[in-house]
């Protein structure tokens, strides 16, 4: 039995926070019925190429709504309205990431349906949030990563700010909305009642810099960024070899002497400059040079051999092809095969040390009306 088995959730949104929100509660075993619009459905059908095996369906689609049944309302028309609010009868959860302020104009805002739906959990993904001088902006990721701090932090000194190349506001508001879901189901078991789930792509943006925030609000400072190192711990970053990039991490000073002694400098380790965190982070301009120039005297799988034979932890700085292609990717099985769809990347969770499996691929645009709807 997977854990949402017997949730009935509804979905009424597009591209990536929303529909990953559902594609999570589909894959623990919820039945999440996706609500499209009739011309077109989810922009992100037509987010391609790649395609999916009908040529026509994005498979960045198929990976954000595996498990899904379809079904098409006009939520500007009376008799559809009348059938959403059908389906939120005998649904859990609702969720929708909608452009600020349209659910409310059409009379469907968290207000008016927890006052008719009282054990309904109405999840609201807002770009800027619920309150606010830009809570009816809408908002995509790039643009929050840039508004909220995240591509100031993104990059070396003296570089641009740099944009993350993964969506990944969207996609941690997902989760948020996830998590602030279950926890009204949770409350909800207790009380009788529903309740309102607020999440934002903006509020998820501060939260990934929550470290340079707090840090901002005790000392007034600006932080700086670093590349790919870490602002409190050093050596923390990517590294070249004589070959190929290494990650190297030794988070703790007993791995950085260590790692100076793997380096062939155990008098690092000693070192009043280096031999404390703290240390080395006020003399990171002075020690960071000198870790570079010994690590370009050897090729990357040699450091790595010597590093983790002494227990330093590294990592080699793989692209995407040598990702999917390592034995750890098979091992974990993280990738799945669609019933009838392409091969896409499952849920990261297991219960039980088994990770559930897709129902079904993503549907057809409204492809279960009859079966939801009672109507093609």
């Amino acid at each position: 039995m997977l854990p949402l088995e017997g949730v009935r959730v509804i979905e009424v949104g597009q591209a990536l926070a929303g529909p990953l929100a559902g594609a999570i509660m589909a894959d623990m075993g919820a039945d999440v019925i996706k609500v499209e619009k009739p011309d077109g459905g989810d922009d992100a059908r037509g987010w391609g190429p790649p395609f999916g095996p009908d040529g026509e369906t994005s498979l960045y689609f198929h990976g954000q709504n595996r498990s899904k049944r379809s079904v098409t309302l006009d939520l500007k028309a009376a008799a559809d309205l009348d059938a959403l609010h059908r389906l939120c009868e005998g649904a859990d959860i609702l969720i929708q990431n909608l452009r600020p302020g349209v659910m409310d104009e059409i009379g469907i805002g968290p207000d008016a349906m927890l006052a008719r739906h009282p054990r309904l959990i109405y999840c609201s993904i807002w770009a800027f949030g619920d309150r606010g001088p830009l809570k009816m902006r809408p908002g995509f990721d790039p643009l929050l990563q840039a508004y909220g701090g995240m591509m100031s932090m993104t990059g070396r000194a003296d570089d641009p700010p740099t944009f993350c190349g993964a969506s990944i506001n969207d996609k941690a508001t997902g989760m948020f909305t996830v998590i602030g879901a279950l926890g009204a189901l949770r409350r909800r078991e207790i009380t009788g009642r529903g309740g309102l789930v607020d999440t934002s792509l903006f509020e998820t943006a501060v939260h990934w810099v929550e470290g340079q925030v707090n840090a901002h609000l005790a000392t007034g400072e600006v932080p700086k960024r670093h590349g790919t190192g870490a602002a409190v711990i050093v050596p923390y970053q990517v590294f070249e070899t004589a070959d190929r990039p290494l990650c190297l991490a030794a988070g703790n000073d007993r791995l950085w002497a260590r790692c100076a002694r793997v380096l062939g400098h155990p008098e690092w380790g000693a070192d009043e400059r280096f031999a404390k965190g703290a240390a080395r982070v006020r003399n990171r301009a002075v020690l960071v040079p000198l870790i570079a120039e010994v690590l370009k005297s050897r090729a990357r799988d040699a450091w790595i051999a010597a590093l983790e034979a002494a227990g330093v932890p590294c990592a080699a700085v793989n692209d995407i092809g040598e990702v999917a292609a390592s034995e750890q990717f098979a091992a974990v099985g993280i990738a799945q095969d669609l019933p009838g769809g392409p091969r896409v990347v499952g849920l990261p969770i297991s219960f039980d040390r088994v990770r559930p499996r897709p129902s079904r691929a993503a549907p057809r645009l409204g492809e279960h009306n009859a079966e939801v709807l009672g109507r093609e």
